[in-house]
């Protein structure tokens, strides 16, 4: 006889971050722990795409900050961390760039020297510009020979509209007329104190502390950053777009819905797990066990500053493309039309709150879920309530999220191949 599915009951309670305001107004939020010698200091500014006047202005700002500064070559600062066994990343998306340095904590201060030049005195130096835009052109050029790339900008544009700030995919050709100039002007204007925001994790005392805040507090006070203009978005319902040679098709199926703030993002997110989250889910054991149509399919709930939406993707061979989109239409539908199975669901249920204590498990994963918290306006406190929500959540709700938010005529398909 199979023995029913245990329930996951974790307790996750995460100490909401200790919040100061620096001399020059702008916020640092302090994550303390003493089980790892290291820090990690995470610096977000609202300087992603959707800021930038100018196309790629705002990736090659954050991309070439660490290239050359007023007192180190790009060398010495990468050759400056490396010797300290310190690493810097900078990621960006469409609202934000998200710039950090970890540390082990004796080496705080020499990393954060190195962390100065990077965030307080960027140079752009020419050379470094005309070479990053040249290789990200003839990148990008290359990614576009690709069907899922050509799939993911054109299914941005079919749900926003190309004027829109998240529906943007701009010729690479434009890289060609970026300038140094223009990325200076972009970084005067965005990396200031009133437009960002730190975190910083791990072990911090006093002397930490103290070099944090004097760093900080060197960044202006204040910049030049309109808020970008987001029109209402135009949709197109399907987008075909043919790829001669292409042995693959790519798909991508969802809808424009709403950002992390909504009641319902949460139940969402449950009936995108349900659907692609996970190895086992509908449409992996549909489309690649049953069928062999695909090698993996995933379906997610994306969030951005304004907004949010559900997006499915998949790769399959073009020969069998139509029998792909109706085997996706067709588990989306019995979603809709019939409660999940209990036990199903209960592994789902334990799949994402087992996911949620893997990212939690660690300074620097904490500090992760807490920008994300701060972004959307809320404290570590809700990190209790969505665990207990997810468990609480029932397959007649499943359903009903699925009913509503996921009817066939308000999905947009898109297909290159």
């Amino acid at each position: 006889m199979k023995e029913p599915l245990q329930t996951i009951t974790p307790t996750i309670e995460i100490a909401d971050a200790r919040k100061l305001t620096l001399r020059n107004g702008m916020e640092l939020y302090l994550l303390h722990s003493d089980d790892f010698e290291i820090l990690r200091l995470s610096v977000v500014f609202r300087a992603g795409s959707s800021t930038q006047r100018v196309p790629f202005s705002a990736s090659a700002t954050a991309n070439l900050l660490a290239e050359g500064s007023e007192q180190m070559s790009a060398r010495e600062i990468s050759e400056r961390l490396d010797y300290h066994g310190s690493y810097f990343d900078v990621n960006i998306d469409r609202d934000y760039s998200y710039i950090s340095f970890a540390m082990l904590s004796k080496f705080v201060q020499p990393t954060l020297d190195v962390a100065a030049e990077i965030l307080l005195r960027p140079t752009f130096p020419e050379e470094e510009v005309k070479t990053y835009c040249a290789k990200r052109k003839q990148r990008l050029s290359i990614d576009r020979t690709k069907v899922d790339v050509r799939a993911r900008e054109a299914f941005a544009r079919a749900m926003f509209g190309e004027e829109h700030p998240y529906g943007h995919c701009f010729d690479e050709s434009l890289y060609d007329t970026l300038s140094r100039e223009t990325l200076v002007e972009f970084y005067r204007r965005h990396y200031t104190a009133d437009n960002g925001f730190a975190v910083c994790s791990g072990r911090i005392g006093d002397e930490e502390l103290r070099a944090i805040t004097a760093l900080l507090e060197q960044l202006p006070a204040s910049g030049d950053h309109p808020a970008p203009h987001f029109p209402t978005p135009v949709q197109q319902p399907e987008v075909r777009i043919e790829h001669p040679g292409a042995v693959q098709s790519a798909i991508r199926i969802g809808r424009l819905l709403f950002g992390r703030e909504h009641p319902d993002f949460l139940g969402m997110q449950v009936v995108a797990a349900a659907l692609g989250g996970y190895f086992g889910s509908r449409l992996m054991q549909n489309l690649r066990e049953e069928h062999g149509y695909t090698y993996g399919v995933i379906s997610a709930m994306v969030n951005f500053e304004r907004t949010g939406y559900l997006a499915i993707a998949t790769q399959v061979g073009s020969e069998v493309t139509e029998e792909a989109l109706a085997a996706i239409y067709e588990e989306i539908e019995r979603l809709r039309r019939e409660p999940m199975p209990e036990e199903e669901l209960q592994l789902v249920r334990n799949i994402l709150t087992g996911e949620m204590m893997r990212i939690l498990d660690g300074p620097f994963g904490i500090a992760d879920v807490t920008i994300e918290n701060i972004l959307c306006g809320r404290t570590n406190r809700v990190i209790t309530d969505n665990v207990a929500r997810i468990r609480a959540i029932t397959p007649a709700e499943v359903q009903r999220l699925a009913a509503q938010y996921l009817a066939r005529e308000e999905l947009i398909t898109v297909v290159v191949g």
